[in-house]
């Protein structure tokens, strides 16, 4: 397991932030999200041998947030 923090500068609102965190529910590989829309960034632990940095960004365009590597 790694962790990464990503750089959302779309997030809007608290309710945002929440919407993200469900990625640990919805994306296999994803242990836990922690996002934070005061300092607009999400940090993501997931297992890296499941899931890439390129597919969690995926994952958070689904959602309508551009995301990229902090």
């Amino acid at each position: 397991m790694i962790k990464k923090v990503f750089r959302i500068l779309d997030m809007e609102c608290p309710a945002c932030a929440m919407r993200l965190e469900g990625l640990e529910d919805d994306v296999p590989g994803i242990r836990q999200v922690s996002a934070s829309y005061h300092k607009q960034t999400m940090q993501v632990e997931f297992d890296e041998q499941v899931l890439s940095e390129a597919e969690i960004i995926a994952a958070a365009q689904k959602l309508g947030y551009t995301a990229r590597v902090e």
